[in-house]
């Protein structure tokens, strides 16, 4: 027979005007041989029976402007959103040398916010949290002292952390390493390139421009490592194969660093964290961090993308289309699938370590809202010059209505005025122009047109198709608020489009957890993700 037996922290309570149950400190033991795998749904549905609250997962997302947390809980029709906080980043450091295009962060004021959106939730709902999961912006790299890298102290009733012997971080934005300086780095043993801001490639720059300051240091990771290290007690970082692929020199089909090719080129392969899969656990919290209970799981950190992508899929089907201030597209590709040895870095499409040993193909592009941006920018000033003074916010809805009252036009936009990754020097221009199509609505069609092009090309339709997608689930303040891009999107590519999710690093990272705290290594049925 079924046997569950509760083996509580504190007393039981009712909620009205009382303290709710401790929930991560239940432990359920079922005393029937072959029930291990069921135990987490079987003691959710108990728990249910007995009128006591669901547990929660808590999702964070420290992002580059931005800190996110999200509550989910798992219910009969899905995850469901119970809270969220979001709080801006007042951390950039002042650049002091502005020909090195320096970018760094002050790791204090994202653990600041980090604080001030945690603290917003009431301690009934993070005593409720059963494990964490973390994401971050990628590529970045900070150091701290192995073990000494904050002081835990508690106020309130809350515990938290503050950083301590800590560098600033160094972001993805950082541009120090110039082409020069790249090609003079050794060729990676992996699939993807090095680029500037790429952690393996600014600890190269910093050897040796600046030696000496990586003297006081004995780690280093990410942001979001660095937050997992200091929640799990742990004197050097897990790092995931996610995190890991995006410091470059990683092999992601060996799942190790390129460490003979490092060391032989002097690099301080002390600092590199140990590497493990993406979902897997880091720890367990060593400190009851803003009332969540001491022991509660905490996953590897993961990187923002792939997170954004995962909140999106329903399925694994599903390819995912973001058009914010920049451009993305990403599909999974099917799990037989594995890229090649060496880097490719006139590719418009990168693959990048996904979940259960898959990789997402994903072409990323430097143009996407910012380009519609750019061009308001440029009527507001053509305007100025002739004395007539308007904000730029008053003219994107009437440019996208102009644009609306054109269903075609044959102006050619190409409208890459940021250049792409893989073809740097191909900037925007104008072709096909006539006196007939010159209207402002013809240009707002042709540019909206441009930019879903550009990103068709470089990664079409047939792509996806070929990597098994079905629909085109797509996002983005660039996208959504404006119809005319929305008509180019759906003219361009031959599959369904659908609206309505938006891309979200901070439930994406609870959603991999709620389905890792589930017992489940793969989707379940032909192609769900939940």
């Amino acid at each position: 027979m079924l046997k569950p037996i509760f083996l509580p922290s504190e007393p039981f309570l009712e909620p009205s005007g009382h303290s709710p149950p401790n929930l991560t400190c239940l432990k359920w033991w079922f005393q029937t041989p072959g029930f291990k795998a069921q135990e987490p749904r079987m003691a959710q549905e108990t728990l249910k029976s007995f009128g006591l609250p669901t547990p929660y997962i808590l999702g964070i997302d420290l992002g580059t402007t931005s800190v996110k947390v999200v509550l989910v809980e798992k219910t009969s029709e899905g995850p469901s959103l119970v809270a969220s906080c979001t709080k801006p980043l007042q951390a950039d450091v002042p650049i002091k040398d502005a020909q090195l295009r320096e970018s760094e962060q002050d790791v204090h004021g994202i653990i600041d916010a980090l604080n001030a959106c945690l603290v917003t939730l009431s301690p009934a709902a993070t005593r409720r949290v059963c494990c964490i999961g973390i994401s971050g912006q990628m590529h970045g790299v900070m150091f701290w002292e192995a073990g000494k890298g904050g002081t835990w102290t508690e106020s309130g009733g809350r515990w938290a952390f503050q950083p301590d012997k800590v560098s600033h971080l160094i972001t993805w934005q950082d541009g120090r390493c110039g082409p020069n300086f790249l090609s003079s780095l050794p060729v990676p043993h992996s699939h993807l390139s090095v680029a500037s801001g790429y952690g393996c490639a600014t600890i190269f720059w910093l050897l040796k421009n600046r030696p000496d300051f990586l003297a006081p240091y004995t780690t280093a990771g990410t942001i979001q490592d660095y937050v997992v290290a200091m929640l799990c007690g742990r004197e050097k970082p897990q790092m995931s194969v996610q995190n890991a692929a995006s410091w470059g020199y990683f092999n992601t089909l060996e799942k190790s660093w390129n460490t003979k090719l490092l060391k032989d080129s002097g690099f301080p392969i002390h600092l590199l964290p140990e590497v493990v899969d993406s979902g897997d656990l880091a720890g367990e919290t060593c400190r009851a961090w803003h009332q969540i209970s001491a022991g509660t799981k905490v996953g590897v950190a993961l990187g923002d993308f792939q997170c954004s992508v995962y909140s999106c899929m329903s399925e694994n089907s599903d390819a995912v289309l973001n058009i914010g201030t920049s451009a993305q597209l990403a599909v999974a590709m099917p799990p037989e699938f594995q890229p090649q040895e060496s880097p490719e870095p006139n590719s418009p499409v990168q693959y990048f370590p996904y979940f259960d040993n898959r990789y997402l193909a994903v072409a990323a592009s430097l143009n996407g809202g910012n380009v519609m941006a750019t061009f308001v920018k440029m009527v507001v000033g053509w305007m100025a010059e002739l004395g007539i003074e308007v904000s730029e916010s008053a003219l994107y809805q009437p440019m996208i209505n102009a644009g609306l009252t054109h269903a075609d036009s044959r102006l050619h936009i190409c409208p890459t005025v940021f250049g792409e990754r893989h073809t740097p020097s191909r900037l925007a221009s104008v072709t096909a122009i006539t006196a007939s199509e010159i209207s402002l609505g013809h240009v707002i069609r042709a540019l909206c047109r441009g930019v879903v092009r550009n990103l068709h090309t470089m990664l079409p339709s047939e792509g996806l198709k070929d990597a098994g997608a079905k629909q085109i689930v797509a996002s983005g303040s660039g996208l959504c608020r404006n119809e005319v891009m929305k008509q180019e999107v759906e003219e361009a590519f031959t599959l369904p489009v659908s609206y309505g999710k938006a891309a979200d690093a901070a439930l994406g990272a609870a959603y991999m957890m709620l389905r890792r705290n589930s017992g489940r290594t793969e989707p379940e049925g032909t192609s769900e993700v939940f």
